[in-house]
């Protein structure tokens, strides 16, 4: 007969099995039994171990699972970053196209401008070699305006000269004819007739003297610049005009600086500015009730500073400048030739000085000179001499 037991497991019985058979069939099915219950324990550890395993698995996988996406969201952006970084690397690109177009296009332009610069050189330089020319023209001219400037001065004062060369001639006639008279009357008197031609011989001497003054005043002046003495050169060029004013019925008055101020300049050229100078002074008071001329020198912030002044009627007010200008006069039509005050202002600008006028309403005209005072030994720059007028 077959029965059920615990396990699943069926046994055979009969009748005729003895207790004790019975019992070892029993053990022995316990034993099956317990060794199924054994494996069933193995296979449910390794069946905790493969679910322990999985659960780590399925974390394993969550966490490459979310892993996965920020690598993918990394990629997302990572890709971002790249189309925008193409973007402005076409964009680059395109820009740098621009730039090689426009560094090409300024090499055709620097090139064009190279060429352009070669014949502006090549013009500057032909420019440049017209302007030296014209600059020696222009030295020249000058040079022949103030040479021309002085004759017509020296054209001025004719009058004058004539009449200081006239007297010693005229002295010299008187001497000679009381030696003449004494030797023909037999008046062999020795100390009177050599006293007579001492005195025609110093009126020999003055004539030579206003001579070779015109001479010097009336030849090109040389480049040569020495220490001179100021008041000299004043007292020579009022010698020169002196006569002029005499026959004009002008007083003068010098007020001339002690102690000799000396400037650094060509006496020439100076005493041709104070001629200039007192030649207009006698045409401004030609016609004034006052006939005044003052001519002054003074040391001033180490500077020596000559006024002329006269009491003529002055400059017309807003001219005190033009005056100076080449060929403009106050004068009338065919009185002056304008170039005195231009030639005036030339010279003094040269010497490194200054020259300006004032002329209150009615009260004549002043002008000042101021050169710079010189302490120093004489220089010259060499120049070549010109012939004497």
């Amino acid at each position: 007969m077959l029965r059920e037991v615990p396990g699943g497991v069926r046994a055979t019985t009969s009748a005729q099995d003895s207790p004790d058979e019975e019992l070892r069939r029993l053990r022995a099915l316990v034993a099956v039994l317990e060794r199924r219950v054994l494996r069933s324990e193995e296979r449910r550890r390794a069946m905790m171990h493969i679910m322990s395993d999985l659960q780590d698995s399925n974390r394993r996988l969550s966490d490459q699972r979310r892993a996965m996406l920020h690598i993918l969201a990394d990629y997302e952006q990572d890709r971002s970053r790249l189309a925008k970084q193409t973007t402005r690397l076409d964009n680059s690109r395109r820009a740098l196209l621009h730039i090689l177009q426009d560094v090409h296009q300024s090499k055709m332009r620097l090139e064009h401008s190279r060429k352009a610069m070669i014949h502006i050189m090549r013009d500057l330089r032909d420019t440049t070699e017209q302007v030296q020319r014209r600059e020696v023209e222009l030295t020249e001219k000058q040079e022949q305006l103030v040479q021309a400037g002085k004759l017509a001065t020296l054209g001025e004062l004719t009058t004058g000269i004539a009449h200081e060369l006239n007297n010693p001639l005229n002295n010299i006639g008187l001497f000679v004819g009381n030696v003449i008279d004494h030797l023909e009357l037999g008046k062999v008197e020795k100390d009177r007739i050599i006293q007579d031609l001492r005195n025609a011989m110093q009126q020999v001497r003055k004539a030579s003297e206003i001579i070779s003054h015109l001479r010097t005043f009336g030849r090109a002046a040389p480049a040569s610049r020495e220490l001179i003495s100021v008041n000299d050169v004043i007292i020579r060029s009022m010698s020169l005009i002196q006569e002029q004013y005499r026959l004009r019925q002008i007083e003068t008055t010098l007020d001339l600086a002690p102690g000799d101020p000396q400037v650094l300049a060509n006496a020439i050229q100076l005493e041709q500015v104070f001629v200039n100078l007192l030649t207009n002074a006698r045409d401004a008071v030609a016609n004034a009730p006052i006939k005044h001329v003052t001519i002054r020198s003074a040391i001033k912030d180490n500077t020596v500073q000559m006024t002329f002044e006269d009491t003529g009627h002055g400059i017309p007010a807003g001219l005190e400048q033009r005056i100076f200008d080449p060929f403009f006069s106050t004068k009338e039509v065919g009185e002056g030739t304008g170039l005195g005050l231009s030639i005036t202002y030339g010279i003094i600008k040269e010497h490194q000085g200054t020259i300006s006028v004032s002329s209150p309403p009615g009260k004549g005209a002043t002008f000042i000179i101021q050169l710079p005072l010189e302490s120093a030994e004489p220089t010259e720059t060499e120049s070549s001499q010109a012939p004497d007028a």
